[in-house]
């Protein structure tokens, strides 16, 4: 008789498991190709300004590509922004507060006082291709995901323990060296969790970014977000459910493809002595780390760039010239800076002289209504924020501390985070004033969706960050539940939730343009305050008001800024650091 051999599954999925993982990994590299070269055929060809938008569901995978490209590379330079802009705010005490206070201000600017100027300039710049119309959608996404994550990396820099900016010190890393192998990391797992919300708020307001008159002129680009505004404006509620399932289904292949590799690559960062147990994990990360494709790009690639680089920047300290005697280069460094401040000062007092004549148009009744406006969004933005408050702290705690909660809740957040609550604001509408509220607490409910998330993903990245031994020092001196918050939890998270908070406050600001005034079936739904003012005003191009309207919010953020949230991120950079 023949013997006979059995192969078990075991020995079969570990010969062809990595065969298949090498196979997906080469087709989504061609793929790429493929969709880069799509993407850039439709954006160098002529320009289509109005675009007709059809409700079939059939043009949904194109639609939805064509937005999924725009947020994600306006995702990228996202990214870079806020790495090079919290680097220098956290790094440069003499314009560290003048540039916190201006992020702060344009954190809080909605979306619509940004579009006419960046449509109009990318217009301007590119008058006869469909990149123009492109760029100005891609950076009104931009206004919209960049400023969490740039205040993120700030706290973060700020954060880092002393002994590891003095180890670095002593073995005289670069800044390049500095910046890669400690505030990078250091900064990773606060940088994953808000560019999950960074790009949720821009699925949020994908609708007002790819859908928007500017004066006389109609915008509509194809893709999710007009589709889905066309369907809300026509009332097709099959095709608003159709648009919604495609964003769903996105969502969770973002999830499920980039951000919980992410999030299980970014654990290894976490500041402790001693390694977790329970750990996050992504079967996706694992595949891709026994990839053999990868592996031969790693080692013959960006391998070898990485050493060449740190090479050339070991040779470049060693040639590098004698400094200058200290006072002689503190001489230079304030030249420079009084310089760079008159010139300045000169282009705001330009920029100021112009704002104040298009002003004097402005009746003061007009003025005092912008005030009356800004005092009301001001409570809705409030109330807001404490509402999101009480119920994403405790959630957010517990979905950090647990990552197998972490692993199903996750998700679900990022999809209500991405959730476009526009689309089904009309029916939120008539479900409050069917049972007597009207659009003063309705434009409440709306900020909260478009803040609370905020909270709540910077709140799950602080309770991730808390190191093992801190949680089980309370664990091994039997802690009370009260005592556990007072003296681990609340301030281990508290530089997180400090940055929550303030970014939950500009995300409250930037949705009461979409919150307290909105239009449906040719029907203006809309209650007195700030965001309603500078939609109007949007609409029917009154510039003056529009600029108002903005400087009158600015001044209400900075106020606010000086008073509340400077000296709470003192009291997280001093008192609750870990050293």
């Amino acid at each position: 008789m023949r013997p006979r051999f059995t192969l078990s599954r075991a020995f079969v999925m570990e010969r062809t498991w990595p065969f298949f993982v090498d196979l997906s990994v080469a087709a989504a590299l061609l793929a790429g190709f493929y969709a880069i070269l799509w993407i850039a055929k439709f954006w160098f060809s002529s320009a289509i300004p109005e675009v007709e938008i059809y409700r079939s569901p059939a043009h949904l995978p194109l639609y939805a590509f064509y937005s999924v490209v725009r947020i994600f590379v306006a995702y990228a330079l996202s990214l870079v922004f806020a790495v090079g802009y919290g680097y220098m705010a956290a790094y440069n005490k003499r314009l560290e507060s003048l540039l916190i206070a201006t992020l702060d201000i344009l954190q809080s600017i909605p979306v619509l006082s940004f579009l006419p100027g960046v449509m109009l300039a990318m217009m301007s710049l590119l008058p006869s291709k469909q990149l123009g119309i492109e760029l100005g959608a891609i950076l009104l996404i931009f206004t919209g995901e960049v400023w969490n994550m740039a205040f993120s990396f700030y706290t973060s820099l700020k954060s880092i323990p002393r002994e590891l900016m003095e180890a670095c010190t002593i073995n005289r890393f670069s800044r390049w060296q500095r910046l890669l192998q400690l505030e990078l990391p250091f900064g990773a797992i606060g940088l994953v969790w808000n560019s999950i919300v960074s790009v949720a708020n821009g699925w949020f307001f994908l609708m007002v970014c790819e859908m928007f008159p500017v004066g006389s002129r109609n915008f509509r680009l194809p893709g999710l977000g007009s589709y889905l505004q066309t369907a809300a404006g026509h009332g097709d509620f099959a095709a608003v459910m159709w648009g919604l399932i495609t964003m769903v289904v996105i969502i969770v292949l973002t999830d499920q493809l980039l951000w919980r590799p992410l999030i299980a690559w970014s654990d290894k960062f976490k500041f402790e002595t001693v390694e977790s147990s329970n750990r996050v994990t992504s079967p996706v990360l694992d595949a891709l780390r026994n990839s053999n494709v990868l592996g031969i790009i790693n080692r013959y690639t960006f391998r070898p760039m990485a050493e060449r680089f740190y090479v050339e920047m070991a040779a470049r300290r060693k040639r590098r010239e004698p400094k200058p005697a200290a006072g002689e280069s503190r001489r230079v460094s304030t030249a420079l800076y009084l310089i760079a401040a008159a010139v300045l000062l000169v282009v705001i007092g330009i920029a100021a002289f112009h704002a104040l004549l298009l002003l004097k148009i402005i009746h003061r009744n007009e003025f005092l209504g912008l005030l009356a406006g800004a005092g009301l969004t001001f409570v809705r933005v409030d109330a807001a924020l404490l509402i999101g408050s009480l119920w994403t702290i405790p959630v957010g705690v517990a979905i950090g501390f647990n990552p197998r909660l972490s692993h199903i809740a996750q998700p679900v957040a990022q999809i209500a985070a991405s959730f476009p609550a526009t689309a089904l604001f009309p029916l939120i509408v008539i479900a409050l004033m069917r049972i007597g509220v009207g659009m003063g607490f309705g434009s409440v409910v709306l900020m909260l969706l478009a803040a609370q998330w905020y909270i709540l993903f910077n709140v799950i990245a602080g309770a991730q960050a808390i190191p093992s031994e801190l949680r089980e020092i309370g664990t091994l001196f039997r802690f009370g539940r009260v005592q556990r918050w007072t003296t681990v939890i609340l301030p281990g998270i508290f530089p997180f939730l400090i940055t929550g908070l303030i970014t939950a406050s500009g995300g409250a600001w930037n949705a009461s343009i979409v919150a307290e005034y909105f239009q449906v079936k040719g029907q203006t739904l809309s209650t007195l305050g700030l965001g309603a003012q500078i939609s109007a005003a949007s609409n029917d191009a009154n510039y003056p008001v529009l600029l108002a309207a903005t400087m009158i919010m600015a001044l209400v953020v900075v106020t606010v800024n000086r008073l509340v949230w400077r000296p709470l991120y003192h009291l997280a950079e001093t008192k609750y650091r870990l050293e």
